[in-house]
């Protein structure tokens, strides 16, 4: 019914209230190249609502499944993803009452994956649609991520593709009582353009990456509560409601100087320690030091908390990188959501 009227709203161009109180959400990416089985065992599923299986590319005849198995979508070591897995997936993650969702696009695409700008012109789009529509209800799914980024994201918009794409999935999967959601950036040349958010469920603003190995200046944080709060005041005057907002948090960090470049939350807790864990630098920032930035135990809690405040919830980027254990950055936010509960009763 809630689905029903949020079309109805849509179509008509009103805006409806929305009654009640929606359980907090707790999105994790769950990357598909990193095995599928090997990140269940780690993840406590009673503690995450939404499971994004990433990343799903069509190959470049536009067709999502091939020889029986998903056409572009790398596994572990490389191999190909099998359906079967996908089928363990979706069946675990619903006993646990999580839904499943396949997310498109990335920030990377595999030798196989078809260039979605010419997938997505006119001549191509309604065979593109119907083939990913159809791998998402055969499949089971409970919905479609959308993570087209950056360059490809814009090219795609301005040739006046973007829109008609996402009017189209909404209008379908709404009829299949599916989600429609997406992830996106929040600098110019990476942000889901305004006139397509009312089509969606609910949209994961990326607030991390302000400097990384190869981009940005070195110095700063990567992912710094201040970003949070700027980001979500972005995306609320673009538009989008409380019940629609969802804040991304990261579970990595960055190195620079002496340190390798890439952390996981496992990594530096394992090599640094708990204490070190709570803050989100180890060294000091600057253009010339050693240091890496990344975000720990407190500032996770103080952003799950602004995420409740202001929005419907987080996003994990993503659940392979945590612990699986009270010791995680997972049941860091949980802590947080339930304590949240208990305070508004």
């Amino acid at each position: 019914m809630c689905r029903l009227l949020k079309s109805m709203s849509v179509v008509i161009g009103l805006v409806l209230p929305i009654y009640g109180h929606a359980m907090p959400k707790v999105i994790g990416y769950l990357p598909s190249y990193h095995g599928i089985e090997n990140q269940l065992e780690r993840i406590n599923l009673s503690k995450v609502t939404h499971l994004m299986l990433a990343f799903l590319h069509p190959n470049k005849q536009g067709k999502f499944v091939e020889n029986n198995q998903p056409s572009c979508m790398v596994g572990q070591h490389g191999f190909p993803l099998r359906l079967g897995e996908i089928h363990h997936l979706i069946d675990k993650a619903h006993r646990s009452n999580v839904k499943v969702l396949v997310s498109i696009g990335g920030a990377a695409y595999p030798d196989c994956a078809g260039d979605w700008r010419i997938l997505l012109s006119s001549e191509n789009r309604d065979k593109t649609i119907k083939n990913l529509l159809a791998f998402v209800d055969e499949l089971g799914f409970d919905g479609l991520d959308i993570d087209i980024e950056s360059k490809v994201l814009t090219d795609i918009d301005n040739n006046g593709d973007f829109l008609p794409f996402i009017k189209s999935l909404q209008q379908n999967l709404i009829l299949q009582d599916k989600l429609l959601t997406a992830a996106t950036g929040s600098y110019v040349g990476g942000m889901l353009p305004e006139s397509t958010l009312p089509y969606f469920d609910f949209v994961s603003v990326m607030s991390y990456d302000a400097v990384g190995p190869t981009w940005g200046n070195v110095g700063v944080e990567h992912s710094t509560l201040a970003k949070a709060k700027a980001d979500l005041a972005l995306w609320r005057s673009k538009g989008l409601t409380k019940e629609q907002l969802i804040l991304g948090l990261p579970f990595y960090g960055y190195g620079f100087g002496k340190y390798k470049k890439n952390y996981t939350f496992d990594d530096i807790l394992g090599e640094f320690g708990p204490e070190k864990s709570q803050g989100d630098l180890i060294g000091k920032n600057c253009a010339q030091c050693d240091y890496i930035t990344f975000n720990g135990y407190q500032t996770i809690k103080a952003k799950t908390e602004l995420a409740l405040q202001f929005g419907a919830g987080v996003m994990i980027w993503e659940l392979s990188q945590d612990l699986p254990s009270s010791l995680g950055l997972l049941h860091t936010i949980n802590e947080t959501i339930n304590k949240n509960k208990n305070e508004s009763r």
